[in-house]
């Protein structure tokens, strides 16, 4: 599988100059084109959270149809749009109204983007699929392969992908203004949830305007409580992928773009007591990278990439200044080359050579990565990724700009993001993990290897002394990180089979 959708973005870009302006009577929708005069007609799925804010940045178009396992969670976006059609089932959604909807909006909790989005890419829907992308690598795999399939246009939600600030430092770092870069240091504030839990030991009745079943979806069945849904689900692995999935595909992704990169071929984690339940308080994750083609005027040499969750941060820099913060109070990212460092906030925001002194004698390269319209203002007012996506979404399969997001990129980024959540679950083999990334395994944890992972952790102070309870159960070590890397589907969920 080719990782070229950045060259095809870039070598793509002269075909944004005008469009003919037509009805659908002359190019219809059934050719793959929608005149960009005309609206699509988008669904959303999954409302309550970010993809109200989504949807916002896409009111340009006809919003037709809402769904939502929660609808007090939802109503608030139920309101915005009340002509709308709700749902909760968006299979129900997609049998009564499917033909009717031109693209989706996927904003559900991580463990659900895959089968909505594969089911929607097969019926030849547009989708746009928050992150991180899906909740595991084969996944990741199947919803790349699927869209290069059907043709439709795609774009993963991390929204800094279409700002300038990507665009950057990849034209600094691949204009050589550091030198070969073979190391990246990068760490979020997150999570601002709870992590580390417990499995709640007894259910609660279910809130009457919650589908509980449809919430599961195709995870293992538990009894309802509150500490899953609304929001804090991302703190539970059989739902989310904790700080590093929630913000890798953010802070990442210039690292990913800039150095060119595709599958890892070594990783190894390291955390706060894990469980076998929710991720750890924090974390921290070593990728190592081979060597790449040349980009630009620089080599590509092996590298490895760090990332800090939980309050971790990497060593300080002796050539940031006393007192000057490290990124900003989100996160950030260093890269160290041969012959200086960048360091920016997180996003990728505000880069600037270390010592900052260099900045006043360094001549700016002259941009060659086309920019996305909107995307040099504040990511927080404005709707660039979203508009790029439906720009996309209305050119033809054969005559496309792709987003720069879209899947045949995002897809094996967030292979490798997901990845390094098994790498911290997988810790206790004690060793540098090997992948196989075209294969989807890791080629040197054995069949017989075990590990022990922490199923009970309770403390108590009775009569003045302290009580602990602390249990683990074995897994066998293979067999568990097989389920991690494609999890079962359950309760009549599916995938579509993988194309070859």
């Amino acid at each position: 599988m080719e990782n070229n959708s950045r060259r095809e973005f870039i070598k793509n870009a002269s075909m944004l100059t005008g469009f003919t302006i037509v009805s659908n009577t002359v190019l219809g929708k059934k050719f793959g084109h929608i005149a960009p005069s005309d609206k699509l007609n988008i669904a959303g799925i999954g409302v309550g959270g970010i993809g109200r804010r989504n949807l916002n940045n896409m009111k340009t178009e006809n919003i037709v149809a809402l769904c939502d396992v929660d609808w007090k969670y939802a109503s608030k976006t139920f309101n915005d749009y009340p002509k709308a059609q709700r749902f909760k089932d968006w299979r129900k959604m997609f049998d009564e109204i499917g033909k009717s909807i031109d693209a989706v909006c996927v904003a559900t909790p991580d463990h659900t983007h895959a089968g909505v989005t594969a089911h929607a890419i097969t019926l030849g829907k547009h989708t746009y699929t928050q992150k991180p992308l899906t909740h595991n690598v084969y996944e990741s795999r199947l919803l790349t392969k699927l869209a290069k399939q059907y043709g439709v246009a795609t774009q993963m939600g991390n929204q800094g992908n279409s700002f300038d600030w990507c665009r950057e430092i990849a034209e600094w770092i691949q204009s050589d203004a550091i030198g070969e870069v073979y190391e990246v240091h990068c760490w979020t504030n997150r999570p601002i949830w709870p992590q580390g839990l417990m499995k709640p030991k007894e259910g609660m009745p279910i809130p009457k305007d919650l589908d509980w079943n449809l919430f599961l979806g195709p995870a293992e069945y538990r009894e309802y409580n509150s500490v899953y849904t609304p929001w804090n689900w991302r703190g539970w692995y059989d739902f989310g992928t904790g700080a590093l999935g929630d913000m890798a595909c953010h802070i990442m992704d210039p690292i990913y773009w800039a150095l060119n990169l595709k599958y890892p071929t070594k990783v190894n984690g390291s955390s706060t007591l894990s469980n076998l339940y929710s991720p750890p308080h924090a974390e921290i994750v070593k990728y190592t990278f081979p060597a790449r083609p040349k980009a630009g005027k620089v080599k590509m040499p092996e590298v490895d990439v760090y990332w800090y969750d939980g309050g971790l941060l990497p060593d300080r820099p002796k050539e940031l200044a006393p007192g000057m913060m490290m990124g900003d109070p989100d996160g950030g990212i260093i890269f160290v080359g041969k012959k200086g460092k960048i360091m920016t906030g997180c996003y990728g925001m505000n880069a600037t050579l270390l010592p900052v002194e260099n900045m006043k004698d360094f001549k700016k390269p002259s941009p060659w990565i086309p920019r996305v319209k909107g995307g040099n203002g504040d990511i927080w007012k404005t709707d660039a990724h979203e508009q790029d996506w439906i720009r996309a979404a209305k050119e033809s399969k054969d005559n496309r700009t792709e987003t720069s997001s879209n899947f045949q990129f995002s897809g094996p980024f967030n292979e490798m993001v997901v990845m390094g959540v098994l790498a911290v679950r997988l810790q206790a083999l004690n060793r540098e993990l090997l992948w196989d990334g075209e294969n989807m395994r890791f080629t040197n944890i054995n069949p017989n290897d075990e590990i022990k992972v922490v199923s009970v952790d309770e403390f108590n102070v009775i009569d003045g002394h302290p009580r602990f309870n602390r249990q683990s159960i074995t897994l066998n070590a293979a067999q568990a990180a097989q389920d991690w890397i494609n999890k079962p589907y359950k309760n009549g969920f599916s995938l579509p089979p993988m194309p070859k």
